[in-house]
């Protein structure tokens, strides 16, 4: 259902992803910054996007709210109930289990409105027209994969079918999972921001595959051994970035496996090398490649 009628002019959407257990945001808007006063989410409990004059109390108030189980359409009704300034507000959230609800109130700048679906809700104000809200929700439902890629693919879809008629100025998005983030000790499983670009979503795209690159989990056939010709490949790269010194010999000896270790840590590989079973990502070597090669 679309509810029409919101002066910074900014589209989001809020998603769930229920067999990852993931919630998530993603918003672009003609302001300065906006990954700092959007986004809200909390695994096991839900995800806000705040915009239009943002309350951003409603991010960590409606999260505290679906923390107590109640679904997303409560604790807006809450959020709103509440709030003197709510006819400027506009609101979007998924709930514990993928429940989702939006809100345009009607002092909102034209065009502005919102789709709540199927673990998902698409709001948008000042936009070229609601064109924007249904290409973020019709990509958000038709397109697989993580939840990061979906929301950001949906806010590109947005852009693509007018965004924001104030034109572009930031991005960002936002994935939260039980232990998600680094090392397992927080669950910000991923936090990218653009605060000031000419075309942030695309800037944000390609921050987004580096987060993969980094920290993703490899594919499957992605490690290969290091032996043969990928070794003479390695040390090859590990000459060139100054790390070795010996022959190209295809085997993974001492002296090129601490080589590599240094290599590999210098530059953040790690989610994407076995040390002990002597395994490394083809991507990675790519990239090494490129980054050290003549």
């Amino acid at each position: 259902m679309i509810t029409n009628r919101c002066v910074p002019s900014t589209f989001s959407i809020v998603g769930y992803d229920a067999e990852a257990r993931e919630w998530g945001v993603a918003v672009q808007s003609k302001f300065l910054a906006v990954g700092a006063v959007v986004p809200w989410a909390q695994a096991g409990t839900g995800a806000v996007a705040t915009q239009s004059y943002a309350n951003t109390s409603f991010g960590p108030q409606g999260l505290a709210l679906m923390s107590q189980g109640i679904s997303a359409q409560e604790a807006l009704d809450a959020l709103i109930g509440r709030d003197e300034g709510r006819s400027r507000r506009q609101v979007g959230l998924v709930d514990a289990q993928g429940g989702s609800a939006t809100f345009t109130g009607g002092d909102c700048h034209e065009w502005a409105g919102g789709i709540a679906g199927t673990h998902y809700a698409a709001q948008g104000n000042i936009l070229v027209s609601k064109a924007t809200v249904e290409a973020m929700a019709r990509t958000f439902e038709e397109m697989g994969g993580e939840l990061a890629d979906r929301l950001l693919a949906a806010l590109a879809a947005g852009q693509a079918a007018g965004g924001d008629r104030r034109g572009q100025q930031s991005a960002a998005v936002l994935v939260v999972r039980p232990q998600g983030g680094y090392g397992g000790y927080n669950d910000r499983y991923l936090d990218l921001r653009v605060d000031d670009d000419p075309q942030p979503i695309e800037r944000l795209k390609a921050l987004l595959e580096l987060h993969h690159l980094f920290f993703g989990t490899p594919g499957p056939g992605e490690l290969v051994k290091i032996e043969g010709e990928v070794a003479r490949d390695v040390q090859q790269i590990l000459r060139w970035a100054g790390y070795y010194s010996g022959p190209a010999t295809g085997a993974y000896d001492a002296p090129t496996r601490q080589a590599l270790i240094a290599l590999i840590g210098n530059e953040n590989f790690e989610e994407r090398f076995n040390e002990e079973e002597g395994l490394i990502s083809k991507k990675v070597v790519d990239v090494l490649r490129k980054k050290f090669g003549p």
